[in-house]
């Protein structure tokens, strides 16, 4: 690790140097702002149309109060100064030429009679922004956000939807890359699904939705890229807030949090921790129809039901430090953790019948757990800005871990129709440890160009060990003894090389066209110690991207993109040995699984800036998914990821974000898509098809005396999951909050899926496989939280892009910290 943050570091350094004898000028508006004589610094500058105040650049000062704007065509302009605790202040309007660089007289700004102590600062986004190449969930802005986590804001975020087992789907397409504060989880799967619901929403800021992410991003992630950003203070000087919150379903939950950022001079602080604990159920029925491969006739069938309860508490933290060099310069560092533990048990009768459906045995099923799951991580990142023409570079190094273990214990007790033992009870205990360690580090450089151009560039490189040594032990006659034939040790390692560059440049007055191309390179290893089966991978893929931009008028504009994305298997499911989910039921890993990929185009129209219109069309070749084997003589089911066939998705989406009235707002999101799944599944020949409808409705309130209101729901018709055919299911959410003290603190009152229907029901039938599931969690929950904000100083410059690992944590793909 040392050597390769010796070379990275090196590398910025040469990167640096290059790029400072390669400098061109570039036209630019500049100026400076002062009060009483003295140097504004992070005041923010917005370059606005006259006509309509709408803002067409955005920059901030620095500490000499000076600020550039850069890439402004030729026009006429008005410039807007805002900084907290003072008057806003414009200048203007004025003409700009476009080819000669203009100075602007030095403007004053008008300090507010209340003082910098007294401000608090609230937030007034709306819920909903769409932005040319991506959606921005604004969370603090939705009432029905307060008490809920992470995991249950982006169920009823615009085009996202997640499926039975908790995985993520992007306009109905699997495979989304999922980041936090703009680095990867490392995590997929039952691992994703606990981080996200052990995060909560009161620690969050906003969500990005990008469906077709630029070269610069991994290529990891066949829908797109999901980026999760949490607070962070924009104030100069001490500031922060306290959360707390309570919510009540069957069972209860309850969340605490604490932000808090002190900036002064050159140093800005930042951190927070939180503390989470909640209760919850789940209901299962799994039902199954065993067929004899060669008459096609039933032969038994199986009836599973399972309640199983849980329990987790969990706390997380970040620290982190900004250090100004200077007005260029920036370097900081992050710490990052969670600790995670939870139990749960299940009770689960599971009946057997022959082919005329009469019960022939029954087997009772007690399942027990005890988690953690562990994270630590540190970035160290720097900014340097160039010169004023904007070239600048940026360095990131990351490390990360993750440590858990889960202790599982199953028990199976057997009997006939009528309630006699027929056979020995029998008892498995498994502890499954697992460790997995993540080294990642990145330089990106961006090079402005002569008319309007711009390129930038990246290198990144990935190293990922991931050690599971599964234990299980077996009880007879009493004794606990060893079982060798279902222990397991697997150790996988993976290196990651990329690098990238993107030109991007305006053609004419209407036209601005981008192009980009990735390549990365991939070099594993998997080593199932077990049984010393060995696996290697080394392939390298380019990745190409394209975008055109076309502003027919103010009124419409459109634009097309390209991109290729990859999907990679997760760690574990690369594992070739068996992990026992139930006395019936296996999963087993796959070492020969290959990655997925996907062609993705996008054509998109904007009416008025309010309503977007897309159409797109997605290949993905070599899906990865999982497929169900039956033997029928044991009525057992093997769940195994194999790549089955060829996916191909049509879709239209439509985005309208409205302001009826200075009190009533709304954003309305709807999803149309075809899916066709074509390919052989387990041997035979399959061909599904399903069209799909989903939508995500937000309407919200504004009244006096600060009360607001949303209500909110989405809804998802009947669809393809894999080879998953999911009835259609939505909920529906009511909320309401009240400003207090004066303004400081906010009271939301809030109800979940107030009618219950948040419930899944699914069916997969293929070749010999005929199975349907019906499942449902303690989902209606009503929540009560109550926000208390502080704040000395005023705004300063936002939050910069902290972390270079874009795409291996997202893979993880394990079982501990359920």
């Amino acid at each position: 690790m040392k050597q390769l943050l010796q070379s990275a570091i090196l590398l910025s350094l040469s990167l640096m140097g290059i790029c400072t004898n390669a400098q061109q000028t570039t036209p630019v508006i500049t100026g400076k702002l002062i009060s009483n004589q003295q140097p504004l610094e992070s005041v923010m500058v917005s370059l606005l149309n006259p006509k309509d105040s709408s803002t067409l650049k955005t920059t901030i000062t620095n500490q000499s109060g000076q600020f550039s704007l850069t890439n402004a065509p030729k026009g006429r302009y008005l410039l807007l100064a805002n900084l907290v605790g003072f008057e806003r202040t414009y200048y203007g309007p004025f003409e700009w030429n476009g080819s000669t660089s203009l100075m602007l007289p030095t403007l004053s700004l008008k300090s507010l009679t209340k003082g910098l102590s007294e401000v608090t600062v609230s937030s007034k986004k709306p819920m909903i922004e769409q932005k040319a190449d991506r959606t921005i969930v604004n969370v603090e802005a939705s009432p029905t956000n307060a008490g809920a986590t992470a995991f249950e804001i982006l169920e009823k975020s615009p085009g996202i939807s997640v499926d039975k087992d908790g995985n993520i789907s992007l306009k109905g397409k699997e495979g989304v890359m999922v980041y936090m504060d703009g680095r990867p989880t490392y995590l997929s799967g039952p691992d994703l699904v606990n981080l996200l619901k052990n995060t909560q929403g009161s620690q969050l800021d906003q969500i990005e939705i990008m469906t077709n992410p630029p070269a610069r991003y991994d290529a990891a992630g066949n829908a797109g890229v999901i980026n999760i950003k949490t607070k962070k203070s924009k104030v100069v000087g001490f500031n922060g807030s306290v959360n707390l919150g309570y919510g009540q379903g069957v069972y209860s939950r309850n969340n605490q949090s604490l932000q808090l950022n002190y900036r002064k001079n050159k140093i800005n602080v930042f951190g927070n921790i939180g503390r989470n604990e909640r209760i919850g159920f789940q209901n299962i029925a799994i039902d199954r129809r065993f067929i004899d491969g060669g008459s096609k006739q039933i032969v038994s069938f199986f009836e599973q039901i399972t309640d199983r309860n849980t329990y987790n508490h969990s706390f997380n933290g970040k620290l982190g430090i900004d250090y100004f060099a200077s007005n260029k310069t920036t370097l900081g560092i992050v710490l990052n953790g969670f600790d995670n533990r939870g139990n749960g048990y299940s009770v689960g009768d599971i009946n057997i019948f022959n082919a005329q459906h009469n019960l022939v045995n029954k087997t009772l099923a007690y399942n027990g757990n005890t988690d953690t799951w562990k994270n630590a991580s540190v970035n160290f990142n720097l900014k340097h800005i160039i010169d004023t023409t904007g070239k600048e570079i940026s360095f990131d190094a990351d490390y990360l871990t993750y440590d858990g273990n889960t202790n599982l214990y199953l028990n199976n007790a057997y009997q006939n129709s009528i309630g006699q033992t027929i056979a020995k009870t029998d008892s498995l205990l498994g502890g499954l440890p697992q460790i997995i360690d993540i080294y990642s580090a990145k330089v990106d450089y961006v090079q402005p160009l002569k008319h309007k151009a711009k390129l930038e560039a990246g290198l990144k490189t990935s190293f990922v060990t991931t050690d599971a040594n599964a234990i299980y032990d077996t009880i007879f006659n009493g004794v606990k003894m060893r079982d060798f034939n279902r222990s397991n040790h697997f150790v996988y390692r993976e290196n990651i090389n990329a690098a990238y560059v993107n030109y991007s440049r305006p053609i004419g007055a209407k036209w601005n066209v981008q192009l980009g191309l990735r390549a990365e390179q991939t070099i594993a290893k998997g080593d199932q110690k077990t049984t010393n089966e060995q696996f290697e991978r080394n392939y390298i893929q380019l990745f190409p991207t394209a975008y055109v931009q076309y502003a027919a008028n103010e009124t419409n504009s459109f634009v097309l993109n390209y991109g290729k994305r990859i999907r990679r298997p997760d760690y574990q499911s690369l594992n070739p040995f068996v992990e026992f989910l139930d006395r019936y039921t296996y999963e087993q890993g796959n070492p020969y699984l290959r990655p997925q990929f996907s062609h993705n185009i996008e054509f998109s129209h904007t009416y008025k800036g309010f309503l977007t219109t897309t159409l797109n069309y997605t290949k993905t070749t070599d899906i990865i998914q999982q497929v169900l084997i039956q033997d029928d003589a044991k009525n057992e089911t093997f769940v195994k990821q194999d790549n089955i066939a060829t996916q191909q998705q049509f879709g239209l989406s439509i985005n309208a974000f409205n302001q009826y009235t200075k009190w009533w707002s709304g954003n309305i999101y709807v999803n149309v898509s075809n899916n066709q799944l074509t390919g052989p599944i387990n041997n035979e020949p399959v061909s599904i098809t399903a069209n799909t409808f989903m939508a995500n409705i937000s309407q919200q309130f504004k009244f006096n005396k600060g009360y607001s209101a949303e209500l909110s729901g989405f809804y998802r018709s009947e669809g393809l999951e894999g080879i998953f055919r999911i009835k259609g299911f939505g909920a529906i959410n009511i909320g309401v909050s009240k400003q207090i003290m004066k303004n400081k603190g906010t009271i939301r009152l809030n109800v979940r899926d107030i009618f219950w229907s948040q419930r899944i029901k699914g069916e997969s039938k293929y070749g010999t496989v005929d199975a349907n599931f019906r499942q449902f969690n303690d989902n209606r929950i009503a929540n009560i939280s109550f926000t208390y904000r502080f704040s000395k100083g005023k705004a300063a410059a936002g939050p910069r892009k902290r972390g270079g690992a874009e795409d291996e944590q997202s893979r993880v793909g394990v079982d501990a910290g359920k």
